[in-house]
């Protein structure tokens, strides 16, 4: 059988002519990036403004295997299906970073007979976003440390937090530097360190963003540092933002590209979930509803992250993208894992351990369903699934009076997904959905964090450790209180331990550090030992990937 990239090599690409045809983009609202993608100009939301919403549907997952769960997969082949069905449908998905395409996951583009083109333009350098976030996050870090070196005001207290730089590459090593050394001519000595570029607050706010004026101004309240008094110095003191929104001015725009059959995708943004945000661009959304009759868009990780930020963070500032229904990805293959299976035997039935694993993806239902929302489960099928494992989950949907669909988008790409787009779409147009928080913004930061760990994540308590007390004392202090919380916690269970399956019981969710992301408008709880900055493990996806003399590259996916 082909591979995934052997196949996404093979298939047909139509010229960006075409879909601008077909979405009524002229030559004033397009950017082209060669034949095959290109950026969607922000002056065609103004153009559009008078046309009605399309329908929002929101793909997340429960919570995933190392290896995930195939949400971008179900995204595109339910944009895909959309397509099959007469319906004039659109996707909105994140960018890949080059740290997890060469760590562990390899493309991030789907697979099989249901991914985006072209594959490996997405994944390598997507029209210079990454780099052009990197470079504006990294900018501000070099004029912070001017400003410190040449003492200007207001004075930075450089043994206090300060703005870190960013690399969009897996690299432990990074992680903590000593800047500065050389002598007067290096600066001024100074600990720092290195975030991965998706869990820059740049990331962040190019996500957030709502307009090019948004833009500056929310890089202008980015909070560097502080002074001895205390008081935030932002990225506005230091004159950065103008410079910064240049670097990013041809990035904010969404990038348009296909899906293998044909279905237009725009893919902007890649904050991570489990240490950012974990959505796709506000202005993809937007765009994409404006272009479209439906929406397909995807949060990262489970739904205790990627959909619960999508909620509290995304549509709380944007309304108008609360989604209208949820499609909770599943597999048997993670019900067995949370069944406590070993990896080695995860493709065996095993009747006993996929009953314990159902518990997983019925906590994740019953979370999403106190956002208000319609819930859809979608059973991505693997070809070596049992019926038996496969009735099970329909068995436990129907108790809890939740739909269930199953898709085979990986072998049949648009066609495999009529069932699971049919079923999400009558969810979306019965009108039930009812926009809920489980939080108010007037809350204290120690409550915000509780009811998310309680509620959501089913922990007993918390437990907040001396530096984050602090660091919220400070931010209640600067008036920074009443910002939404980002959770930056592993994806690999509901609780803050990496190694606890299914429904950990009689934990404590520890909080080690809050920090702040004042241009994003959220603040980062860091859970656990959560790191910013991944590893490579000790099999990178890297060392199989190759290019051929013809130039065709192997092991991106």
């Amino acid at each position: 059988m082909a591979t995934s990239i052997e196949i996404a090599q093979h298939a047909e690409l139509r010229h960006m002519r075409r879909f601008m045809e077909d979405l009524d983009l002229t030559d004033e609202d397009f950017e082209f990036y060669g034949k095959y993608t290109g950026k969607i100009r922000l002056r065609t939301l103004r153009r559009f403004a008078d046309r009605p919403n399309g329908t929002l549907i929101l793909v997340t997952a429960m919570t995933p295997t190392p290896h995930g769960e195939g949400k971008t997969l179900t995204s595109i082949g339910m944009g895909q299906a959309l397509g099959r069905m007469g319906e004039n449908g659109m996707i909105a998905l994140r960018e890949p970073s080059l740290g997890p395409v060469f760590g562990i996951k390899g493309g991030a583009a789907g697979g099989g007979y249901a991914q985006l083109l072209p594959m490996e333009r997405i994944n390598l350098h997507f029209n210079g976003d990454l780099p052009a976030i990197s470079s504006a996050h990294n900018l501000l870090a070099a004029l912070l440390d001017n400003h410190i070196t040449r003492r200007q005001k207001p004075p930075i207290k450089v043994t206090d937090r300060c703005w870190n730089r960013v690399v969009d590459m897996n690299d432990r090593a990074l992680r903590n530097v000593v800047l500065g050394l050389g002598g007067r001519s290096g600066g001024v000595p100074r600990e720092s360190g290195f975030i991965i570029t998706a869990a820059s607050e740049v990331m962040a706010i190019l996500a957030l963003a709502e307009s090019g004026p948004d833009l500056k101004r929310r890089l202008g309240d980015i909070v560097v540092g502080y002074t001895p008094d205390g008081d935030a110095v932002t990225a506005r003191d230091l004159d950065a933002a103008g410079a910064m929104t240049i670097l990013l001015h041809e990035a904010i725009m969404p990038n348009l590209v296909q899906t293998m059959e044909h279905t237009p995708a725009l893919v902007h943004a890649g904050p991570f979930a489990n240490i950012a945000h974990g959505t796709s661009s506000v202005l993809a959304a937007r765009i994409a509803r404006k272009l479209s009759d439906v929406v397909i868009t995807e949060s990262g990780f489970g739904a205790d992250l990627g959909a619960e930020k999508f909620f509290h963070i995304v549509a709380r500032q944007a309304p108008d993208l609360w989604p209208q229904a949820v499609v909770l990805v599943v597999t048997c293959r993670a019900m067995k894992h949370h069944g406590g299976v070993p990896e080695a035997d995860i493709e065996e039935t095993d009747p006993a351990a996929m009953e314990a694993g159902l518990e997983n993806m019925e906590v994740h239902i019953r979370n999403l369903q106190k956002f208000g929302v319609p819930v859809v489960v979608g059973v991505n099928r693997f070809a070596f699934d049992d019926d038996v494992e496969i009735d099970r989950i329909r068995e436990r949907c129907e108790a809890l009076d939740v739909p269930c669909a199953v898709h085979s988008a990986f072998a049949e790409g648009g066609a495999g997904a009529v069932t699971l787009t049919e079923t999400a779409l009558a969810a979306a147009q019965d009108g039930s959905a009812s926009p809920t928080y489980l939080y108010d913004l007037e809350a204290s930061i120690e409550e915000k964090i509780r009811t998310v760990a309680t509620d959501l994540y089913r922990a007993d308590g918390i437990q907040i450790q001396p530096a984050a007390r602090a660091q919220i004392h400070r931010l209640t202090r600067l008036g920074y209180d009443d910002l939404p919380i980002c959770v930056a916690k592993t994806q690999a269970s509901l609780s803050d331990d990496r190694s606890a399956r299914g429904v950990p019981k009689g934990w404590t969710l520890t909080v080690t550090d809050v920090e702040l992301s004042a241009g994003a408008g959220f603040l980062v709880v860091v859970c656990g030992n959560m790191m910013r900055m991944p590893g490579l493990g000790a099999e990178p996806a890297a060392v199989h990937m190759d290019v051929t003399e013809d130039g065709e590259i192997s092991g991106l996916f």
